[in-house]
């Protein structure tokens, strides 16, 4: 593993596939021209609108993403996660799979959102993700990169459930990928903390690209797409706006902070 950089990008998505493509790749030039070999994408970068249309273009939205996502990594000559699109199971459901591709367009990981977020807000917002979306039931991978470290899956609500990156920690992972639309009230109170949280239990790095804004009716998303170090520390935050947060992922510093704090090491229960 080398010293290295990554980005975190945050984008607003809309119900519109052809146009959050022209975004994310705005962005993910962006991103390659400050310098970064490893570059993720939000939960929902290629489409977020309403159910019944998610569903209604699915075949079509998971299509146009992976050639998208292969097709980014060829040019830019990157690394790229696609932080959650949705992939049709039949007529009613799809996965929302986060996919990592590497610099020649080949497929590294897929991983298949196991926690859906069904949810009633205090709000007053309710969320049914189960309504359109099938639960994964693999664990999810860690892809062992030789330069870019132990690469960690997961995606946005997955953040509450501390087991899943016990169990990445366990099978050696250095990075986790937290991809999210998290929602403005939630955000508000939760986002930080919890990523914040996983990074310095496990002592890992986290990328956590993010969705911002206003995207539909009342679909609102809280943004502040982030980089934390093992120690806990926010290395970049993209604050409200669309954006990239950009920050070094270095070996050195992991080894320093699990030399310091060897809290893996000093687990008792599984």
């Amino acid at each position: 593993m080398k010293s290295y950089l990554a980005a975190a990008i945050q984008m607003t998505s809309l119900p519109d596939l052809e146009k959050n493509l022209v975004q994310a790749e705005e962005l993910i030039d962006l991103a390659v021209r400050q310098g970064a070999e490893l570059v993720s994408l939000p939960e929902n970068f290629s489409f977020l609108g309403k159910e019944e249309d998610k569903i209604a273009l699915g075949d079509a939205i998971a299509t146009k993403s992976e050639k998208f996502l292969k097709t980014m990594a060829q040019r830019f000559q990157i690394t790229i996660l696609g932080g959650g699109f949705p992939v049709p199971v039949d007529s009613h459901k799809v996965y929302n799979t986060a996919l990592l591709i590497d610099p020649s367009g080949q497929e590294l990981a897929r991983y298949e959102k196991v926690h859906l977020f069904d949810v009633n807000l205090p709000d007053g917002n309710t969320y049914r993700e189960s309504n359109t979306v099938m639960a994964g039931t693999r664990i999810p991978p860690v892809y062992p990169s030789k330069h870019l470290g132990n690469l960690g899956l997961s995606v946005c609500y997955d953040v509450r459930f501390p087991e899943l990156y016990r169990h990445l920690a366990q099978m050696g992972a250095d990075i986790f990928f937290v991809p999210a639309a998290f929602t403005a009230y939630t955000g508000a109170y939760h986002w930080q903390v919890l990523l914040q949280a996983r990074a310095i239990e496990n002592t890992c790095y986290i990328i956590a690209p993010a969705q911002t804004g206003q995207h539909y009716a009342l679909r609102q998303t809280h943004g502040h797409a982030m980089i934390i170090d093992p120690w806990g520390v926010i290395l970049a935050d993209a604050g409200d706006a669309p954006g990239v947060a950009i920050a070094e992922i270095n070996p050195s510093r992991l080894e320093q902070v699990r030399r310091q704090m060897p809290s893996l090491q000093h687990r008792v229960f599984l």
